[in-house]
């Protein structure tokens, strides 16, 4: 049987003076079959990468691009690329104090109110009770009231949230009307009779009452073994 033999051209180095060198100056180049490998792979992580205006070049025939930032190039800058991307360099950044619309209602404080303001409307109504937590709205002859009730421990325990409750209306001037039932049991009712009705004083109150404290108050819940 004839022998086979399997012959292989390897061109010669492409000197580093050709435009097509590639832009790696560290250590001898090989060519082979399309691709430029460098001789001492492990001599780049001694390179230095602070050079101004070097670029490493992704080996290869699918060039994957440079690796690392550079400085735009010329035609770049000219072509106001940085104006049609987000996060212009001249955007303007300002710190702005939230407005009173984007304030819980309880860091809001209550107003003064005309006696010729009409009272908030049901629907009205409505979207400000999700604001509140336990208060329920109860349609009254004299207008639209808020309701809250609580059971508590016992008489002492009642009598103790009412001061609470006392405590932080007297900060705003707007008082609820406060009921001791059943001994154990609180009930608040709050709307303002000046206008008929509820206006957003009530559901201020309501949301600094919400965040009183009344866990020492309650009924401890049972813990079964």
């Amino acid at each position: 049987m004839a022998a086979t033999h399997l012959c292989f051209s390897v061109p010669p180095p492409i000197p580093f003076s050709s435009p097509s060198a590639p832009k790696l100056r560290h250590g001898p180049s090989l060519y082979c079959a399309g691709f430029n490998f460098t001789h001492k792979l492990s001599e780049l992580s001694n390179f230095n990468r602070r050079q101004k205006g070097h670029q490493f070049s992704a080996l290869g025939g699918d060039l994957l691009g440079d690796f690392g930032a550079r400085d735009p190039f010329p035609a770049e800058i000219e072509s106001g690329f940085g104006e049609k991307v987000l996060g212009s360099g001249n955007t303007e950044h300002r710190i702005l104090i939230p407005n009173i619309s984007a304030l819980s209602l309880a860091q809001q404080e209550c107003g003064p109110l005309s006696p010729f303001q009409p009272p908030l409307s049901k629907d009205d109504a409505q979207k400000l009770l999700r604001k509140v937590v336990g208060w329920r709205l109860l349609d009254d002859e004299g207008g639209l009231k808020l309701q809250c009730l609580w059971k508590l421990r016992d008489f002492k325990c009642g009598v103790e949230l009412i001061n609470r409750i006392y405590r932080v209306a007297e900060a705003t001037g707007h008082f609820p009307n406060l009921h001791l039932e059943q001994s154990n049991q609180v009930r608040a009712e709050l709307w303002t009779a000046s206008i008929g009705g509820l206006s957003m004083n009530d559901f201020i109150v309501a949301a600094k009452i919400d965040e009183i404290k009344t866990s020492d108050l309650v009924p401890k819940k049972r813990v079964w073994a």
